[in-house]
């Protein structure tokens, strides 16, 4: 059975996006990059790929499904771009997009539990949720495995990784990879 796996960027104090919905706040470092790109190379968006030298041919890894809330395809909308990850299968999940502009995303606007329980249990690469708050709140439960990126930076304010009711779920850290300057990469599973 496929794994639902929310692979998300954050700051030191849970941040995924400020409060203009921006993500370029995040320091990086070359090796916490290329650890990545090597590891999750689908992660990368389809036109991204060519500039910064990812052949558009590279292999998916870890995922071949990519579920998206608004805010999170929002920016690749407002660049022009249609279909951010076209080597993999996109769910957008969206009450307020009147439609999508591209026949390779799939736009749900209703029921994303019963959509990623569907898709766990398709043959394949497991599902990564890409993000954002609400939807990663609606599917906390149906979540299998976290993978969270932490940049050493203190955002203050903006969206967290989850917006939901108050309902503690444990998790267990299954691998941390920390990074010369400050980021690290946690694996969590549910305890």
């Amino acid at each position: 059975m496929r794994k639902l796996v929310y692979f998300i960027a954050a700051s030191i104090d849970g941040v995924i996006a400020g409060p203009e919905g921006e993500y370029d706040f995040y320091p990086t470092a070359e090796p916490m990059v290329e650890h990545l790109r090597a590891e999750y190379p689908e992660t990368t968006p389809t036109h991204v790929r060519p500039l910064v030298g990812m052949p558009l041919d590279t292999p998916n890894k870890r995922y071949d499904t990519v579920l998206m809330g608004r805010g999170s395809y929002q920016p690749a909308l407002d660049a022009g771009v249609t279909s951010p990850y076209a080597h993999l299968r996109q769910h957008v999940v969206s009450r307020s997009l009147p439609e999508t502009a591209d026949p390779a995303v799939t736009l749900v606007r209703a029921d994303p539990v019963g959509l990623v329980r569907d898709l766990k249990r398709e043959d394949g690469l497991d599902v990564w949720l890409c993000g954002g708050a609400d939807l990663a709140g609606q599917l906390l439960p149906e979540i299998d495995e976290l993978v969270v990126k932490t940049y050493p930076v203190v955002a203050g304010g903006g969206t967290p990784l989850f917006r939901a009711g108050f309902a503690p779920r444990a998790f267990t850290p299954v691998d941390v990879r920390a990074f010369d300057h400050g980021g690290v990469v946690t694996t969590y599973r549910p305890a």
